[in-house]
C-alpha cells in the first residue's frame, strides 16, 4: 500500500459512495463515505514517509487506527483542521459530521438523512472535508 493507492481509493470510494446514495443504499453509501476519508488521511500519513526510511514504530502503529482524530494527529494536520474550522463554519460543521464516522458504522443502519450529510459533508467542493484533505496528500 503506497500514497498513491490510497488516493485512488479514496477518489474510488466516494464515487461509490455516490452510487449507492443516488440508488437507495443508505447503508454502504454511510460507510464508504467515512472510509474514503479514513484513505484520504491515510494518504497524508504516506506522504510524510520518504523513500528508503525506516518509520518510526509510534508513527506505524497509531497509523493503524480508523479514529480520524488521530489519523488527522499523525498526518501532522490537525492544527491545519483547528484553524480551518476557525476560519470557515461550514467547513468546521462538515468536519464534526465527518469525524463522527466509525468502522463501526458498517455495522449499522443509516437513514437517507444520516448518508446525505457526511457524503456532503466529504464532497462539498469549497467546504467538504474531502476536498480539504486533498491538500495534504
Amino acid at each position: 500500500m503506497n500514497r498513491k493507492h490510497l488516493q485512488d481509493i479514496a477518489r474510488l470510494r466516494l464515487k461509490e459512495a455516490k452510487v449507492l446514495l443516488d440508488n437507495g443504499h443508505y447503508d454502504g453509501a454511510y460507510y464508504l463515505c467515512g472510509y474514503a476519508i479514513e484513505c484520504a488521511l491515510k494518504a497524508c500519513i504516506a506522504k510524510k514517509t520518504n523513500k528508503y526510511d525506516f518509520p518510526d514504530k509510534k508513527t506505524v502503529l497509531d497509523s493503524y487506527t480508523h479514529d480520524f482524530k488521530k489519523l488527522a494527529q499523525v498526518a501532522e494536520i490537525s492544527s491545519f483542521i483547528a484553524q480551518e474550522s476557525n476560519s470557515d463554519p461550514l467547513f468546521a460543521a462538515n468536519w464534526a459530521i465527518v469525524v463522527q464516522w466509525s468502522e463501526e458504522s458498517r455495522y449499522q443502519r443509516w437513514t437517507e438523512a444520516y448518508a446525505r450529510d457526511i457524503y456532503n459533508a466529504a464532497s462539498n467542493k469549497k467546504h467538504g472535508v474531502w476536498q480539504w484533505i486533498k491538500q495534504f496528500w
